[in-house]
């Protein structure tokens, strides 16, 4: 069975059930930790993949191949996104084109602010983001022009995987280089010509370092999705991306080709001059 992008053999599931059968204390954050070191399973910045491990795991047990220990605590709810005066939706505000731009990355003081103002007006709302992410904000002078949300890859996109022609052995090995622009929102009341492709252009060359510096690794190339026909993507060209396909409609868990889920164009942004090289190593 293929999890979370990995294969997991008979044996890898017997070595599993041995362990449970051999330690009847062990927890599932314990067992998790045992078999990514076992397995040799690390993140790009050498921690164990304990989350995906643990996730991989839910689901062989729903799928009846193991039975996992009950859980010792049970899961914080959901807290709901709160609604602060910050948020409030503000007067136009115009925005000289030549005034420079500051991208800041979130902290632990910012953080419920862009989750907030990412779920006031941004369409598609606030959603964790999973994997390697960063956050960032956007100021031109005092004033908070725009948010961005970065994040791990989509697993499998077939005008991507076309584009860069790598294997599929190669693109389970080097999928961390490709981030994810999965947020980009500037705030409704602020008015700027050409300040999308501006903050695109930015936010690109800052990224590389900062994702190093929060990572360990260089990422190589930047992709987004832009919903049709909601949006066009004309920031995205002006940026200099690529057009490189569309996506059919299908989400992860379409088994059954329903294809029900909106048609996305997907647009890609090299990070490194020899990127493909990178991908393909």
């Amino acid at each position: 069975m293929q999890i979370c992008g990995r294969d997991f053999s008979q044996s890898d599931i017997d070595w599993i059930r041995g362990q449970l059968d051999c330690r009847p204390g062990v927890t599932r954050i314990q067992l998790s930790r045992l078999f990514c070191r076992h397995v040799g399973w690390y993140k790009p910045d050498g921690g164990l993949k304990e989350m995906s491990c643990r996730v991989a795991m839910l689901r062989l047990e729903r799928a009846g191949r193991i039975r996992l220990p009950a859980p010792r605590t049970r899961p914080a709810p959901v807290k709901a996104i709160g609604r602060t005066a910050q948020g409030q939706p503000q007067a136009p505000l115009a925005i000289d084109a030549r005034q420079p731009l500051a991208i800041m990355p979130v902290d632990a003081k910012t953080s419920a602010l862009w989750n907030e103002l990412i779920d006031r007006y941004h369409y598609l709302g606030y959603r964790r983001m999973g994997g390697a992410q960063m956050r960032l904000f956007v100021h031109a002078g005092r004033h908070c022009v725009a948010l961005l949300g970065f994040s791990a890859a989509a697993w499998r996109v077939a005008p991507r995987e076309a584009f860069i022609g790598w294997s599929d052995t190669q693109r389970q090995a080097n999928l961390h280089l490709v981030v994810d622009n999965s947020r980009f929102l500037i705030l409704p009341w602020i008015r700027s010509q050409n300040l999308a492709s501006r903050i695109l252009a930015q936010a690109a060359r800052i990224l590389p370092d900062a994702w190093q510096k929060r990572y360990r690794y260089r990422p190589a190339l930047l992709e987004t999705f832009v919903e049709t026909p909601r949006f066009t993507g004309t920031c995205y060209k002006a940026a200099n991306w690529k057009l490189v396909g569309r996506t059919l409609g299908r989400g992860k868990w379409d088994r059954r080709h329903a294809a029900d889920k909106p048609v996305k164009t997907v647009w890609l942004y090299p990070l490194q001059r020899r990127f493909m090289e990178a991908l393909c190593r």
